[in-house]
Formats: structure tokens, C-alpha cells, sequence
């Protein structure tokens, strides 16, 4: 723990912190599920420890424009992907642009029904996930066994409310912006059930809502001469992954 942590945990007792954090969160969670039309761009960093014992960074870059409860489309570019996925309410599209191949699968629900399908299925993420949940304090907030308001932090020149949450598998920190508009600006996440640690950050920058969304059909749209493959197909199209863990945020 650094010097200024270690001075904001003992000028401020430890229930005192536990509840400002949760009550930070949720004022974010609530902000976020109060947008029916959401936009955001954001860069990601998974960090892992190779069998040489040598530590690397995958970074990678895209965007998340959603519409509740049940439409979505995100992109994600870095490395060997280049990936799209689109959802409309009915159907779900996969398009893998570096290999011009697309996938589509009839389904049903809403984005939260589409992540754990997603998820439990295909074997996908999305980034951050949780945080376009219809209630991300509910589902990020399960498990935490320690919480801790660290201060003021800056991303990209926005002042922040800096959070740290503790479960037994993962620790995981959130900045959120401070004002009228609390979208969280960074979320790191860090495995603890796996050797040597791996983490994952991801930094949010131009988060649009209502209006100021651009209009999308939720159509996907592929370059010319793309071929249809079975969705089982792209999971190859993704990075690795970090571990999947019971009640922590993804």
C-alpha cells in the first residue's frame, strides 16, 4: 500500500470507508441504469504472466453503444482480433473483420440475458460488462468483503472518487467521475486465484448518453465477400481471457 493510501486508511475509520465506497458505486450504478441510450470508447490492457515468468501487456481498443434492455453493438480491436458484435433483441452477430467471416444466432432477451449467454456459452466477454448491467450494483457489489475510499484520483483530466472492493478471488478498483454525470472513467480488475496475478484495465473516454448517442440500427454490416461460419467458429477471434470467477466483476 502506498504512503498516501496508508494515510487515508488510518485518518478515516474502516466502517466509515466501507460505506462511503458502496455508497460512491452505487450513485454510479444508479446514474448508468437511469440511461436508456449509452456510447462510450475505451482502451484495455490485459496483463499476464507468460510460462518464462515474463510480464506482458495485450492491449486493445473499442467501443460500447447500447440501447436498454436489449440492444448493443461493440467493437474490439488489438492483437490477432478485430472483432464486432451486434444484437438487436432478436438476433446476435459476430463479425471477425481481420478474417472478413461473420456468425449470426437467433436470440431473445436483454443485454444482460446476452452477456451470460455470451459468457457461459460462447465463451466471450465483453469488456466491463457488469457496468452496463441493468443494475451493476447488484452484481458488482456480490461478495465484496472489504471496501475502501482512496481518495481523489485524475484520468484524462477528469477528477475522480477512487474506489477499492476486495472478494476472495479478485480485487478490483473503479475511478468515477465526480459531478452531475458519475460514469466511470478506469476499471482494473486483479485475479487473486491464479499464479502470479494477472489483471485487466480498461479506461473509458467520450461516454455519450440520450441524445447525444448517435443513431444506430443495430444491424451488422460486413465488407464485401465475407463468409458465413458457425459461431463456434470465432472463439478463436478473441484474447485470452481473464480467469472467470464466481461473484466478482467481469
Amino acid at each position: 500500500m502506498s504512503g498516501l493510501a496508508v494515510l487515508l486508511a488510518t485518518a478515516t475509520p474502516a466502517s466509515a470507508q466501507d460505506s462511503e465506497a458502496k455508497a460512491a458505486f452505487k450513485a454510479m450504478s444508479d446514474f448508468l441504469t437511469q440511461q436508456a441510450t449509452l456510447s462510450v470508447s475505451y482502451d484495455a490492457t490485459l496483463e499476464i504472466v507468460t510460462e518464462d515468468l515474463e510480464k506482458v501487456g495485450l492491449a486493445s481498443s473499442g467501443a460500447l453503444n447500447a440501447t436498454r434492455p436489449d440492444k448493443l453493438r461493440a467493437t474490439r480491436s488489438g492483437g490477432l482480433a478485430n472483432v464486432e458484435l451486434v444484437f438487436d433483441g432478436t438476433e446476435m452477430s459476430v463479425y471477425g473483420k481481420n478474417l472478413n467471416v461473420f456468425a449470426k444466432q437467433a436470440f431473445k432477451g436483454t443485454i444482460d440475458e446476452l452477456v451470460d449467454a455470451l459468457r457461459l456459452e460462447f465463451g466471450l466477454e465483453l469488456p466491463a460488462a457488469d457496468l452496463l448491467s441493468a443494475n451493476p450494483n447488484d452484481i458488482m457489489m456480490l461478495n465484496v468483503t472489504d471496501a475502501q475510499a482512496l481518495g481523489i484520483g485524475v484520468i484524462r483530466g477528469q477528477t475522480c472518487d477512487h474506489l477499492a472492493f476486495r472478494t476472495d478471488d479478485v480485487d478490483w478498483q473503479i475511478w468515477i467521475a465526480q459531478g452531475d454525470k458519475p460514469f466511470p472513467c478506469r476499471f482494473t480488475i486483479t485475479s487473486k486465484m491464479t499464479v502470479m496475478a494477472p489483471s485487466y484495465d480498461i479506461t473509458f473516454s467520450d461516454w455519450k448518453s440520450g441524445a447525444e448517442v448517435a443513431k444506430d440500427d443495430y444491424k451488422l454490416v460486413t465488407a464485401a465477400g465475407a463468409t458465413e461460419v458457425d459461431i463456434s467458429k470465432l472463439g478463436s477471434l478473441d484474447e485470452v481471457q481473464m480467469p472467470k470467477t464466481e461473484g466478482a466483476a467481469q
